[in-house]
C-alpha cells in the first residue's frame, strides 16, 4: 500500500521558553512566543513526524556522571546514611544535640536494669525500631544505600540537581521533605477521598515523545463560579485543593520507573483557557502556595511545564512567582498563545498522543487506532496557493478504510471521494468540498469499499502561508499506516 502527494516541505521547530526579562513585559503582544518558518526544497518527499531534540533530561547512569556529580552523589548517600542509622534523618541539628545531652544522662541509669524490666523484651523493641528505620522510602525506593535498589542514586541525585550539586543543601531539601511528608500524611493521600468536584481539572492522557506520561490541568473549569467557591470559597477549601494537587502528583508518580534509564518524571501541560483572572485573588494565592510547595518537595519530577491558551494577564502574574522559582525551574517553562497550541505541543507529544481538542488525534476509548497502531502519522507542507492530494488505495474491494487528518490553523478547503478503479464506476462523495475553520478539530471518518479503488483528500491553501498537514490511515483488513 501506498500514498501519494504532490509535495511536501518541512517547518522549523523551535521552542518558546519565557524568560524573566519577558515576564515583565505585560503589555507586549503575542511577539513574544511567535514562531519563524525555516525554508527548505520545495519538492522534499513525505516524512513522518519526527520528534524534537531541544530538551533532554541528564543521565542517571553512574557512568555519565561527572567526577564531581559522582562525588557529591557518594557524599550525599553516606549523610542519608549516616542519618537512618543514628535516626536523625527528621530530627533538626538544634534537637539532635538535646536528644544527645538526654542520651548522656540515660547511659548511667541504663547500666543497671531497674526492677521488672525484661531484657528480652527491650531488645526486641529496639530490633523493630532498627527495621522500621531502614525501611525510610520516598515514592516507594528506599533511601538506605545499602538496601541496593537501583532507584535510591536515581532519587538522591534528583535532590543534588535540584540544589546544584550543593550537598548539603541537597541534604536539607531531602530531610525537610521527608519532615513535610510525614506532617501532611502523603504517603496514604492515594486512599483519601477529595470528591468529584475536581475530576475534570485535572487527568493523565498520553506519552511525550521521551515516554513521560503527560498530565493535563483544565483551570478553566474554575470559569463555574459555582465550582469556584466549593474550591477556594475558605481556608479549608484552599487546603483541600492543595491536598488534590499532592493526590494527583503521587498518582502520576506512580507511572514513573526511579531505574537508571527509566522514565523518571512527568511532562505538565497547563491549559489557562477562561480561567479566572488576576481579580479572583483566592485561586492567585492558592496556586502560589502550590507551585512552592512542588518546587520544594518533589524536586525534578517535571521535565516540562507547557502552559497553553495563555491570556495576557499570565504573564503578570508570571512576574509575581517569578523570583520565587529557581533558574532551573525556570528553563523548563514554555508558552504558547491559543493560535500556537497544536504547533506547541507537537514539538514535545506526538500527534497521536495529543488530546482531539487541542488539535491532535488522540480520542476517548479509540477502538479503530490504538496505540500500536499511532505511530505512522506523516507529514505534508502545504505551499501557499497550492492544492494537495493524498491518495489512499486499495486494491481490493470489501475493505474499509479509516483515516485522521488536520491541518494546522486550518482556514483551508477540503474534501473527500472514493474514486474506483474501474472506469465505468462512479467517482462517489464522502465528504463534500468545505471550507474548514482555525477552529476545527481533527477529521477522522472511514469508507467502506465494495470495489478496488482509492479515496482521495483533496486540501486547497488559499492563503499566503504555509501550513502544515498531518493524516494516518488504516485498512482494517491489513495492518495500519
Amino acid at each position: 500500500m501506498t500514498v501519494e502527494v504532490s509535495s511536501v516541505e518541512q517547518t522549523q521547530k523551535e521552542e518558546v521558553v519565557i524568560s524573566e526579562s519577558d515576564a515583565k513585559l505585560v503589555n507586549e503582544e503575542s511577539q513574544n512566543v511567535e514562531e519563524n518558518t525555516q525554508n527548505v526544497e520545495d519538492e522534499p518527499k513525505p516524512k513522518l513526524v519526527e520528534k524534537s531534540s531541544s530538551y533532554r533530561e541528564e543521565s542517571n547512569y553512574l557512568s555519565d556522571l561527572k567526577d564531581g556529580e559522582k562525588k557529591a552523589l557518594s557524599e550525599l548517600k553516606s549523610k542519608v546514611e549516616e542519618a537512618i542509622s543514628t535516626n536523625t534523618l527528621f530530627k533538626s541539628e538544634e534537637k539532635k544535640e538535646k536528644e544527645n545531652q538526654t542520651d548522656e544522662k540515660k547511659e548511667k541509669s541504663e547500666e543497671t536494669p531497674e526492677e521488672g524490666e525484661n531484657p528480652a523484651e527491650e531488645s526486641s523493641k529496639e530490633e523493630e525500631l532498627e527495621n522500621k528505620i531502614e525501611d525510610i522510602s520516598i515514592w516507594g525506593v528506599p533511601l538506605l544505600p545499602n538496601k541496593g535498589s537501583e532507584g535510591t542514586d536515581v532519587i538522591l541525585l534528583k535532590f543534588l540537581r535540584a540544589r546544584e550539586f550543593k550537598v548539603n543543601e541537597a541534604f536539607e531539601m531531602l530531610k525537610k521533605t521527608l519532615v513535610w511528608r510525614k506532617d501532611s500524611k502523603i504517603e496514604s493521600i492515594l486512599e483519601e477521598d477529595l470528591g468529584e468536584d475536581l475530576a475534570n481539572a485535572a487527568y493523565m492522557k498520553g506519552k511525550d515523545r521521551e515516554n513521560h506520561p503527560v498530565c493535563y490541568n483544565i483551570f478553566g473549569v474554575f470559569g463555574n463560579e459555582e465550582l469556584y467557591q466549593k474550591t477556594f470559597g475558605t481556608e479549608a477549601k484552599r487546603e483541600q485543593f492543595l491536598r488534590s494537587r499532592f493526590q494527583f502528583m503521587e498518582k502520576g508518580i506512580e507511572k514513573l520507573d526511579f531505574r537508571p534509564g527509566g522514565v523518571t518524571s512527568i511532562l505538565q501541560v497547563y491549559d489557562l483557557k477562561n480561567c479566572p483572572g488576576p481579580s479572583k485573588k483566592e485561586i492567585r494565592s492558592a496556586t502560589f502556595k502550590a507551585v512552592g510547595l512542588l518546587q520544594d518537595n518533589y524536586p525534578e519530577l517535571v521535565a516540562r511545564n507547557v502552559f497553553i491558551n495563555v491570556p495576557f494577564w499570565y504573564y503578570a502574574f508570571y512576574s509575581l512567582i517569578s523570583p520565587f522559582l529557581t533558574q532551573r525551574s525556570k528553563s523548563k517553562l514554555v508558552v504558547a498563545r491559543p493560535a500556537k497550541v497544536t504547533e506547541t505541543l507537537l514539538k514535545y507529544i506526538p500527534l497521536e498522543e495529543i488530546p482531539t481538542q487541542y488539535g491532535g488525534f488522540k480520542r476517548e476509548s479509540d477502538f479503530e487506532f490504538n496505540s500500536e497502531d499511532g505511530g505512522g502519522v506523516t507529514e505534508i507542507c502545504l505551499k501557499p496557493g497550492s492544492t494537495e492530494i493524498i491518495e489512499i488505495p486499495e486494491a481490493d474491494g470489501g475493505a474499509t478504510l479509516i483515516w485522521d487528518m488536520a491541518v494546522l490553523g486550518w482556514e483551508v478547503s477540503y474534501k473527500e471521494e472514493f474514486i474506483p478503479t474501474d472506469e465505468g464506476s462512479y467517482t462517489i462523495i464522502i465528504h463534500k468540498e468545505k471550507k474548514m475553520d482555525s477552529v476545527e478539530e481533527p477529521v477522522r471518518n472511514s469508507f467502506r469499499n465494495n470495489e478496488p479503488g482509492k479515496v482521495v483528500l483533496t486540501i486547497k491553501n488559499h492563503s499566503k502561508k504555509k501550513k502544515r498537514a498531518f493524516y494516518r490511515y488504516m485498512n482494517q483488513k491489513s495492518c495500519s499506516v
